[in-house]
């Protein structure tokens, strides 16, 4: 079997590296900073913990196929897995609430037209009928295939959007989506609420993105005890149970080749100590388009990378330490939605129930976030008071019970991941112009995994892009996608 070098320790390249040590290779994983995990961080003071990048899990079956085809254990003995119900509370700009339950269709219509009347509910589970047939158009080439050689075969709008006007104008955008079809805009807001919350704005993002809404309110929400950290932990002991290799504050300088034009080859990496590691394949979990920019990777046909997944957004988190016990019948997540350009921000409020999180009974751990552009210090400060405020409208007294708090900028993203970019999933449309980078790179021998490569960004698409990877090297060309 070979050698394989794994650059980046995110959870794709992490579940490509279990997956590929099972197989029988030799696995190694080089990361630039001093622990694993990428974007799913943690922070801790006085007794608080935080999950520093994503809070939730969606479509856990993912990582419960990782533990079942690398071990005897499955997820379950490894993480406490429950549901998170109701799936998230929502409060919009006018002041109405409704909380949506936990993967069930039928009762999120009803939650939605006991709330907002004038047959809300139907409206949205009309839209609901039509996002099932864009997931299940895009279901197998956008999350269980590898990505076609040729990504403009995935260039097509797989939503059947209602027509609208005289001249029976197309839909390109979600914005569009919710414009024309939900009406009421708070149900508009709660759709765009989704495609946000991966970093997507809905005024760009394509029509598609309405899979993001049916796949949480289809297959649910999920809480990893202990925080998303742990999830991360886990997969990094399986790793450690195959025998995967973990070299950290090991910074790779670039990807080395062999050969010219058509017989150009990956053949190791070099790292930035001058150290030269030889390998038969090279997996890169890093964001590649960082990475082709600083020319860590050997860049061969430019033209192929126009479709990177690069649309300017990052996250900001603010880490709230309360003084107080989290009241009876407080959710767990809270979308409070904002009130327009330049007012209100939108914020999603986690207040997970979890022992683990806090000093005691007597405290609260709570995390803020919001979609925002790239920034400076000083603008992220700003921004965060105005955050904070907005989550005032999902925890009762919070300015009163606040003992501190810490902000998580985008300078901190791009410490952790490498970027202050946060990618999202890969989306079809008409353009072909947000799929990411495919993980068969142009140079045979490289792959591409995690967030940054199809079939994009998410815990579960990273997950996914790891079982892609893997298939592709042990399988090679025959390999036509996860089962």
């Amino acid at each position: 079997m070979g050698r394989i070098v794994v650059v980046g320790a995110g959870l794709g390249a992490m579940a490509a590296a279990a997956r590929l040590a099972i197989a029988g290779h030799a696995v190694t994983v080089y990361e630039r900073t001093s622990t694993y995990g990428g974007a799913v961080g943690r922070f801790e003071r006085d007794g608080f913990a935080f999950d520093t990048g994503p809070g939730l899990l969606h479509l856990p079956a993912v990582y419960r196929d990782l533990f079942v085809k690398t071990g005897k254990k499955p997820l379950e003995e490894c993480v406490g897995l429950s549901q998170v119900d109701p799936a998230a509370r929502h409060v919009f700009a006018d002041g109405t609430r409704v909380d949506l339950p936990n993967a069930s269709r039928a009762g999120t219509i009803a939650a939605l037209e006991a709330a907002l009347g004038g047959g809300a509910g139907e409206c949205w589970g009309e839209f609901l009928v039509r996002a099932r047939e864009a997931w299940d158009r895009t279901r197998r080439p956008l999350l269980e295939e590898p990505q076609p050689a040729r990504a403009k075969d995935l260039a097509r709008e797989p939503y059947p959007a209602l027509k609208a006007g005289l001249l029976r104008r197309p839909t390109r955008t979600l914005a569009q989506v919710g414009e024309r079809e939900l009406r009421d805009p708070r149900l508009i807001a709660l759709l765009d609420s989704y495609a946000e919350s991966y970093g997507f704005p809905a005024s760009r993002a394509p029509a598609s993105a309405v899979v993001l809404p049916y796949m949480e309110q289809t297959f649910g929400s999920w809480y990893v005890a202990g925080g998303i950290r742990a999830l991360a932990d886990a997969v990094y002991r399986r790793c450690l149970e195959r025998r995967v290799a973990f070299v950290f504050d090991a910074p790779v300088d670039h990807v080395v080749t062999e050969g010219e034009g058509a017989g150009e080859r990956a053949v190791g990496v070099r790292l930035e100590s001058g150290e030269a590691v030889e390998a038969d394949h090279v997996v890169v979990g890093a964001p590649v388009p960082e990475l082709y920019r600083e020319q860590v990777l050997p860049w061969r046909y430019s033209d192929e990378w126009t479709h990177f997944q690069r649309h300017g957004t990052s996250r900001l988190t603010v880490l709230l330490a309360l003084r107080g016990s989290r009241e009876e019948g407080a959710a767990h997540r809270t979308v409070v939605h904002g009130d327009g350009e330049g007012g209100r921000p939108t914020v999603t409020v986690l207040r997970p129930d979890d022992p683990a999180l806090r000093p005691d009974a007597d405290h609260e751990s709570v995390t803020v976030s919001a979609l925002v552009r790239p920034q400076s210090e000083e603008e992220s400060r700003e921004f965060a008071a105005r955050m904070v405020e907005a989550a005032a409208r999902a925890v009762p007294g919070l300015a009163e019970r606040l003992l501190w708090q810490e902000v998580r900028t985008p300078g901190d993203v791009r410490a952790a991941t490498g970027t202050a970019e946060v990618p999202g999933p890969a989306l079809a449309d008409a353009r072909g112009e947000w799929l990411p980078a495919p993980n068969l790179s142009p140079v045979p021998g490289l792959y591409f995994a995690g967030g940054w490569s199809h079939p994009g960004g998410g815990l579960a698409h990273a997950g996914m892009s790891g079982a892609l990877v893997a298939g592709l090297i042990v399988e090679g060309a025959e390999f036509r996608g996860s089962r």
